[in-house]
């Protein structure tokens, strides 16, 4: 184990923890992606039209899921309110599925076919709503927890290995969705894979929580080594403080931080790039496919690819990349992928074309910007990880979404072509370049900050002081 261990640039008693976290994300990214390719294709089963209005509602229940996890946080501890989040996941999932079950039995049919009904049109708009709230919240909480656990040395090591959990999951369950959608034809297909979805966030509740566990025993032990008699890990669990403060904290934290302005910024312009492509991507699919299990196996398709690509940039490139150029610059590598991408695209609109573009376009933006990111967390207080994290993560982000949205229906209205996309998005994509550089250098500020609070020297004027 220590040699593996020293192969993955990991100190002594990390690797336990990190294979655990690799667990964790593995359950969380293979259950969402269960559930993603069911949402797309309700999405896109009545048209564009209602997509774009899907879009903008699903802003506003961000900001309430969010607000609404503030208020959880400031009531419990961690290893309260991560679990009842997850497990509003699972309740919700049996409703949809519930519904679902129901209008099948009763003689409806899937979204988007000739059969179906009013309930099942209503359930399949309200699980995209929902799923596209939901899903930025479970990964952004995942994260959180990461962030909460590890320092920034250890993320700059850690994270882009932990990554590769969520990763292989996501492989996973693109790869069965794709399979189980070929095979089958069913009224239940979408009633299924959330049942299948709901049984992996039940299993990453219980992985979480002895990865708390783990973590607790692991600062007891080294607390034991130094002498300092600490408490056994089951006083400190039990124990464990409240976040406290207010349920809006968050909003106030992100209004009032520069530099959680400046990541809530760098969010809202990915998220601006990503709608642009999600809404090619989905024009593409839309007039390729006659059926849902077909538009469902497309977008799963989409997905597995792309997992393939984030895994090998994840085994291969990433850990030096962030090592090598700091994590400005490899924040500024998406922006140059996303400029270059819309370029190619412009010129060569076809299935094959998109499907390589959104890999690469992806693999980058999982597999190097989001444990890039996720460092930039590091040196925030419990507080702003549990309350402002999620503001950045899924408000903000929603938000950009719908500028997202508000930009391709300019576009659409306007009758551009793909050419002036392209050529839209190099003032858009030299700016956020210069805010990735940005903020790589206030996060190192953070961190020699810190650094100079705890040294010896500050330590000793403030023990003289009181």
């Amino acid at each position: 184990m220590d040699r593996v261990a020293r192969l993955l640039n990991m100190k002594r008693g990390e690797l336990s923890l990190a294979l655990l976290a690799v667990v964790f994300n593995f359950c969380v990214l293979c259950g969402y992606y269960f559930l993603r390719p069911v949402r797309d294709a309700m999405g896109v089963s009545s048209g564009m039209d209602d997509l774009r209005w899907l879009f903008a509602l699903t802003s506003v229940v961000s900001l309430i899921v969010v607000l609404a996890f503030g208020g959880v946080v400031a009531r419990t501890n961690r290893r309260r309110f991560i679990p009842v989040a997850y497990g509003f996941v699972i309740v919700c999932l049996f409703g949809f599925a519930g519904l679902l079950i129901a209008d099948g039995t009763s003689g409806g049919g899937l979204i988007g076919t000739e059969a179906q009904t009013v309930l099942s049109r209503m359930v399949g708009y309200t699980y995209f709503v929902w799923l596209s709230a939901i899903n930025l919240f479970v990964t952004s909480l995942f994260w959180a927890f990461m962030v909460d656990l590890f320092d920034v040395d250890q993320g700059k090591r850690m994270f882009a290995f932990i990554g590769i959990g969520g990763t292989v999951g996501a492989l996973v369950g693109g790869w069965a969705t794709v399979v189980i959608s070929g095979a089958t034809e069913s009224v239940y297909l979408p009633a299924g894979l959330m049942l299948v979805g709901a049984a992996l966030f039940a299993v990453a509740i219980t992985v979480m929580l002895m990865l708390d566990r783990m973590a607790i025993a692991s600062d007891h032990s080294r607390h034991s080594a130094g002498g300092s008699g600490a408490a056994a890990p089951e006083a400190i669990s039990a124990a464990e403080p409240r976040i406290g403060g207010k349920f809006w904290d968050g909003m106030r934290e992100v209004a009032t931080s520069p530099y959680l302005l400046g990541i809530g910024i760098w969010v809202v312009l990915m998220a601006i790039a990503n709608t642009m492509i999600y809404f090619t991507q989905a024009n593409i699919i839309l007039s390729n496919t006659d059926s849902f299990s077909q538009r469902v196996a497309g977008f799963g398709l989409f997905d597995a690819l792309t997992q393939v690509a984030t895994l090998l940039t994840q085994m291969f490139v990433t850990t030096h990349v962030i090592k090598k150029m700091g994590v400005g610059w490899t924040l500024a590598i998406l922006p140059v992928v996303t400029m270059a991408g819309f370029a190619i695209l412009s010129v060569w609109t076809v299935f094959g074309v998109m499907a390589v573009f959104q890999a690469v376009h992806r693999a980058t933006r999982y597999a190097m910007s989001r444990p890039a990111r996720e460092t930039l967390f590091s040196v925030l207080t419990p507080s702003e990880k549990y309350k402002a994290k999620p503001i950045v993560d899924v408000f903000l982000y929603r938000g950009g979404d719908l500028a997202g949205v508000g930009v391709d229906g300019l576009f659409a209205a306007l009758g551009l072509t793909l050419g002036w996309v392209a050529a839209a998005t190099v003032p858009l994509a030299g700016g956020w370049a210069l805010l990735s550089r940005g903020l790589g250098r206030a996060q190192q500020q953070k961190v020699r900050e810190a650094d100079a609070r705890h040294s010896p020297a500050a330590s000793a004027k403030s023990s003289v002081l009181r």
